[in-house]
């Protein structure tokens, strides 16, 4: 899983939106696309704020690190690069094809492209791909994504080949063909091989902290040098193929990463466009540069684009009296969206949403069951359905909210709307640090929370529904599930769906499964936020059809510049 960046702190370049007041027109146009086109040499400069998670794919889960990883890493599979015609797509990478799936679902079998190398010079083999997934199962080092290892049918007690040695449910009669067994079907199984904790490595390599600080590049460019909190200095893999990697187009002939550069000075320094900053790109601009970028000169290389988060207000149905059906149908119809939407930062750094999955998640459709004039909430129709409810005066519910400026002006909006309708509601503000343990331990949590989701691959909606309202996976600790919702018919739904092998079918049945939660009001929806970018001058290949930059396709339009 992966939380909205305007509720958690993503590393790097998914780092989120700080909103300080309402913005109208005259800012960025809503464009997806900037730069022009590339060439290749020079060097790109990355200007952020936070240090990444980590180097080793099997530990770091981040979007910004995944970023990171796109530019030294390969996987069987990848999610198809930015300038695609489907850009949510998943498409070969080391491997020829996707996977061959067997009548039963429950064995994949994958064929290696033709030289394909590690930065070593050495081959990489079926073995290497084995190797690397099963050092997620690893308990200090398998920390990352965690599908892979929820997938395969791992022996009971493995824990990684440092101290389990060899995985036997996954095969390789031979140097380029791997099989792995599941435990049970799973048709996006291409989708989970995507994920960071997919990488290949060299057999026998990478134990404890030995891809701390240094790593065995599978993709186009190497760590040249690293400086944690610092700098990240990447250069060419010469080993990288070209010719067989369909996914990266690596241009530039160089990376730099400067990290600790606070997010005011970042956008100054992208503003003013001078030396190597041309080259620079970065996360989302703050919310105070926004109005400076109505200059046509800035106008026209800002790129505006929706991210695949939404954030949301999670209602607690263990709670009375948000246990009854009709008071959180009250809830969602007085909840003035326009309010937060303002409190978030207004039109440019967010949309109002009133379904569970955003338009560029795969499966999404358009609906909206608690209608109101400008989504400025219906507080009479609130009214009436708590007086059906037996709440004729309204009653009292206590809101968390994370100990951040936008989350709590988020909170505010949401507490004056409440108001109007009789709700009175007390806000419990929680240290951002343990803000998510908290309200993810049911004992801890109260009536309400908000919080946001993204999905970990947007080409489906399977990792966000499930997450969010399996009742089958409340747990006592990390619990994703706010409402604590435990509906037969709705885990029956993502049981259907989750083991439908077409997945143009299964997108179109999520899609209804959207609706029927929206239904059942566990949650309030409330915005998908923008992402804001100002690259520099010189920089072409910036294209953001759902909000995250793609290191591949990104160089220089004249690299020696700068």
């Amino acid at each position: 899983m992966k939380r909205t960046s305007s509720s958690a702190a993503l590393a790097g370049l998914a780092a989120g939106v700080l909103a300080l007041s309402a913005c109208t027109g005259g800012g960025p146009s809503s464009t997806t696309t900037g730069g022009g086109a590339a060439v290749k040499g020079g060097t790109v400069q990355v200007l952020q704020a936070t240090d990444f998670s980590y180097l080793d794919p099997a530990r770091g889960w981040d979007g910004g690190v995944n970023a990171l990883y796109r530019l030294m890493y390969r996987q069987l599979i990848a999610k198809a690069p930015n300038d695609a015609k489907d850009p949510n797509a998943m498409v070969p990478d080391l491997a020829q094809s996707l996977g061959k799936v067997s009548a039963d679902g429950l064995t994949w079998t994958y064929k290696l492209k033709a030289g394909i190398k590690f930065d070593t010079g050495a081959p990489i083999t079926s073995k290497d791909v084995k190797f690397g997934v099963s050092r997620g199962w690893d308990p200090e080092i398998g920390i990352g994504a965690p599908y892979l290892k929820q997938l395969i049918d791992a022996p009971k007690g493995y824990q990684g080949p440092y101290r389990s040695g060899d995985l036997p449910t996954i095969g390789t009669p031979d140097d380029r063909t791997i099989v792995f067994h599941l435990k049970a079907p799973f048709p996006e199984f291409d989708a989970a091989l995507s994920q960071p904790s997919g990488t290949p490595f060299p057999v026998g390599t990478g134990e404890g902290n030995s891809f701390i600080k240094d790593v065995i590049a599978s993709g186009p460019y190497d760590v040249e040098k690293f400086v944690p909190g610092s700098l990240i200095q990447l250069k060419r893999n010469p080993h990288w193929d070209a010719q067989g990697d369909t996914v990266r187009k690596a241009y530039p002939d160089a990376w730099r990463f400067t990290i600790g550069v606070e997010g005011a000075t970042i956008d100054e320094r992208l503003i003013a466009g001078q030396g190597a900053d041309i080259n620079a790109i970065s996360g989302s601009v703050q919310t105070a540069t926004v109005a400076r970028l109505r200059t046509p000169q800035l106008k026209a290389r800002t790129i505006k684009a929706p991210s695949t988060c939404l954030t949301y207000m999670g209602l607690n149905t263990t709670k009375k009296p948000l246990g009854d059906l009709k008071v959180r149908q009250a809830v969602n119809y007085a909840v003035d969206k326009g309010s937060v939407l303002n409190a978030t930062g207004g039109k440019q750094f967010a949309t109002v949403s009133n379904s569970l999955l955003p338009p560029t998640v795969s499966g999404h459709v358009d609906h909206d069951p608690y209608p109101s004039a400008d989504n400025a909430g219906d507080a009479a129709k609130a009214k009436r359905l708590l007086t059906e409810a037996g709440y004729p005066n309204g009653f009292t519910m206590t809101l968390d909210v994370r100990a951040q400026e936008t989350a709590q002006r988020q909170g505010e909006a949401i507490q004056q709307a409440l108001k109007r309708a009789g709700i009175k509601v007390e806000l419990n503000v929680i240290d951002g640090s343990t803000y998510y343990e908290t309200i993810g331990t049911p004992s801890q949590q109260h009536d309400a929370a908000i919080t946001g989701w993204c999905p970990d691959w947007a080409s489906s909606a399977s990792t966000f529904l499930p997450p969010l309202f399996d009742g089958r996976h409340i747990t006592a600790k990390g619990n994703q599930n706010l409402a604590q919702l435990d509906d037969d018919a709705v885990n029956a739904e993502i049981d259907r769906i989750g083991a439908m092998t077409d997945l143009a079918a299964a997108n179109k049945a999520w899609g209804e499964l959207d609706k029927k939660i929206t239904a059942l009001a566990p949650f309030v929806p409330l915005n998908v936020e923008n992402r804001i970018y100002l690259p520099g001058t010189n920089v072409a290949g910036m294209i953001v059809p759902s909000g995250d930059i793609d290191y591949g396709i990104i160089g220089l339009k004249d690299p020696a510049k700068g």
